[in-house]
């Protein structure tokens, strides 16, 4: 069995092109993935640095996946994982001999599906906890309306806390949010 190394790397919901270009990277220094386990850690296997394009894609439940997968298996994709709802497929660069075969979707309306399916699964679930537990609690530490124990530390702590998640959520609003957005009015465009 080869050696394994485990990187850290961070990428948000609409970061799937350059987290492609990464792994791609990583290929070339002769970092092959092998899984990625949730929140940000990458597995890979040392070996020989091979030129391979990495692809993830976003695949509605719904949808009956096996022949699609059964599809890009024949056309020399292979699938190395899934992780939080993503499907991490790969293919060595020199089979693909045009900027067609490179890519997973052969159209603008596949890749408009993904970025959609994206919206609907995660920022709109993301928005619901926002506005339902996020924000009425950091106004109910700010009111002072939680307080527990001597000192007011509880207060204190709760009103960091849910400041702290007030922060982060708006940033993955506003980067998230604005990046599929103009992703989806490009495709749109392109239609």
């Amino acid at each position: 069995m080869a050696e394994q190394v485990t990187k850290i790397a961070v990428f948000t919901i609409a970061d799937f092109k350059e987290e492609e270009v990464w792994l791609r990277e990583r290929a070339r220094e002769g970092l092959h993935l092998v899984r990625m386990v949730v929140p940000c850690f990458y597995i890979f296997e040392k070996g020989e640095p091979e030129d391979v394009i990495y692809r993830l894609d976003f695949p509605d439940n719904g949808e009956d996946r096996d022949d699609y997968a059964r599809m890009l298996t024949d056309f020399g994709w292979e699938n190395c994982g899934r992780c939080a709802g993503w499907v991490y497929w790969r293919k060595p660069a020199a089979e693909a001999e045009n900027e067609g075969e490179s890519e997973l979707f052969t159209d603008d309306a596949g890749r408009l599906d993904m970025v959609k399916n994206i919206v609907r699964t995660r920022m709109l679930p993301l928005l619901l906890i926002f506005f339902a537990c996020v924000l009425p609690n950091l106004f109910r530490a700010l009111d002072g309306d939680i307080y527990y124990g001597a000192g007011g530390f509880a207060s204190g702590f709760f009103l960091g806390f849910f400041s702290l998640m007030t922060a982060v959520y708006l940033y993955l609003f506003i980067h998230c949010g604005g990046k599929l957005r103009r992703m989806q009015r490009e495709l749109e465009r392109k239609e």
